[in-house]
């Protein structure tokens, strides 16, 4: 096994020494050793009882002859990080996780993983690490939280304060009405209700056959998320101890192949997931050696629909979703082999839609377009992302452009009424050079619903939202403003024309006028203090790229 290079032979001695001080005993020499990859973190809702969950884990591990060893990787909570420069670590996070995924599993020759992600870039950056590990590898989520109850019963969730806080801005709430969401969105542990950037990759992951059936949707802090939890580590100590065929076979990107990253890609469009998810899957397609153009995404569109995690495990969970989905001609590759040892195809057998107005069939879809769509023209010649599964009234938009070369400006200029129905918001600079780091930008869409102009104003940006983006938001737009993109060349008025169903963003400028601007163009750099991000900035490519960094 592979953990023999550090613990077979008189040369391994001195290793062997330093293994006994941390508890290993003569019998377990022979053992395999389990990299239990945790993300625990105290301040992200979605983690801080990781901790309890690893020593579950960990007890069923050496209940199934194998010895576990944890380490953890860092976090950021998006939700807290957004709308400060705190923000601008988020997305560098996932290089940090992926780094500390394949350092410590390397470094220690460890034979197989068990990785407890959650929320945001945390799945990602562990797929990322154990990509390039390639032991056999099971993935297990900490779950989603429960949706939140105003005292009326309504379901809300994190999205519903966010937007709260526009509606109190214009008048539309009170205060008393804000701080009753406040109290009640976030009820307790988990991943953020809704079908946001955390949720849509635990979905994801069942789609890519590398977590157990339920891993998506099964709430978090349950009993039933307990059994889950001992069922994956039992699953990684039968990989582990596995004859030598079979776990090569089970290896990581045996089973995280190309047929698994277009299942995850037509999974997120069946259930309208976040449009981060596009960043992070063209990121993981890269560490696969999977070669995905991103104008592919157009072509996958089933069309399902959600609402809370809860909700739609009740229905069928992500089971019931991919079989429906295997009623549309080549939505979903079934042979492809996933961490139990079946293929798709075996897995989803006996699943079965338990509640058609949460699961939509094809024959009744909520939409008869896919939840994700890539724009292109002279504003994105390499691909922008719009989550058309969050459009509110029509799908063909033209105005003039009102720029702000910030966030934080984008947030002023809304507030002080600078944005009127019929504009569209340039927010740039925002890209993963230009931010650096690509912020999560929730507060200036939410602003712009809670203003009461979702309908009748859109938003572009190089930067990114989370999947509760609702309206005409427009995000990933490549190149970027920094890299000299045309986004960066716009002055406000220039009228902008979307067409999402013809997937088209374009400004209406002449060749002639666009070049004119370009002859004098600088790309603003912001001024940096932290020596991380400096480094980030000079190595990140843009997000048609999933924002990888070039080595």
């Amino acid at each position: 096994m592979r953990s023999d290079e550090i613990k077979k032979g008189y040369a391994r001695a001195p290793h062997r020494s330093l293994l006994r001080a941390t508890g290993v005993k003569e019998e377990d020499f022979d053992k395999p050793f389990i990299g239990v990859a945790n993300s625990f973190i105290e301040i992200i809702p979605g983690h801080f009882y990781l901790n309890k969950v690893s020593e579950i884990i960990k007890d069923e591990i050496r209940k199934n002859g194998c010895v576990p060893f944890e380490f953890n990787t860092i976090g950021v909570d998006d939700g807290i990080a957004m709308g400060h420069d705190g923000m601008l670590y988020s997305l560098p996070s996932r290089e940090i996780i992926a780094n500390s995924i394949e350092t410590v599993m390397n470094a220690h020759k460890l034979d197989a993983m068990i990785a407890i992600p959650n929320c945001d870039k945390i799945v990602p950056g562990m797929i990322m690490g154990a990509l390039r590990v390639n032991v056999p590898t099971v993935f297990v989520s900490g779950g989603p939280m429960a949706a939140g109850k105003m005292e009326d019963g309504t379901a809300i969730d994190l999205a519903t304060v966010f937007e709260g806080v526009g509606s109190f801005e214009a008048g539309e709430i009170t205060e008393e009405i804000l701080t009753e969401m406040e109290c009640n969105a976030c009820p307790g542990g988990g991943s953020c209700s809704g079908m946001f950037t955390a949720n849509s990759m635990n979905t994801l992951m069942e789609a890519m056959g590398i977590a157990l059936p339920g891993n998506g949707t099964i709430l978090a802090l349950t009993k039933e998320r307990e059994e889950l939890f001992r069922s994956a580590a039992k699953r990684i100590c039968e990989m582990a101890l596995a004859d030598q065929e079979t776990q090569e076979k089970m290896n990581f990107r045996n089973i995280l192949n190309e047929n698994a990253v277009r299942n995850a890609f037509a999974v997120d469009m069946a259930m309208g997931g976040s449009s981060n998810t596009v960043l992070h899957m063209l990121a993981i397609a890269n560490e696969a050696d999977v070669k995905f153009d991103i104008a592919d995404i157009n072509k996958i569109s089933p069309s399902l629909t959600t609402v809370h995690m809860e909700d739609i495990h009740t229905a069928g969970g992500v089971s019931a979703v991919l079989k429906e989905m295997t009623k549309r001609d080549n939505s979903v590759l079934l042979d492809n082999l996933t961490v139990t040892g079946e293929n798709l195809f075996e897995r989803i057998a006996d699943a079965k839609i338990l509640d058609s107005e949460i699961i939509h069939t094809i024959d009744n879809p909520y939409s008869e377009v896919g939840g994700l769509a890539i724009l292109f023209g002279n504003l994105a010649e390499q691909g922008a992302v719009i989550k058309t599964a969050g459009i509110i009234g029509e799908r063909s938009f033209s105005g003039k452009a009102v720029c702000f070369n910030s966030q934080d400006e984008a947030i002023a200029g809304i507030t002080s009424g600078k944005v009127k129905a019929g504009d569209v918001v340039v927010l740039r600079y925002e890209g993963p050079k230009g931010g650096p780091g690509m912020q999560e930008m929730l507060s200036p869409t939410s602003l712009i619903m809670g203003m009461g102009l979702g309908d009748s104003v859109a938003l572009i940006t190089d930067g990114r939202f989370s999947g509760a983006t609702r309206g005409l938001s427009i995000g990933h737009v490549s190149p970027e403003a920094a890299e000299g993109g045309l986004i960066g060349l716009l002055k406000d008025g220039d009228e902008i024309f979307i067409d999402v169903d013809n997937y088209i963003l374009e400004a209406k400028l002449s060749f002639e006028e666009i070049e004119k601007r370009r002859e004098n163009f600088e790309p603003k750099e912001k001024e940096l203090k932290s020596r991380w991000l400096r480094q980030y900035r000079k190595l990140v490519t843009n997000a048609s790229k999933g924002a990888v960094l070039e080595a």
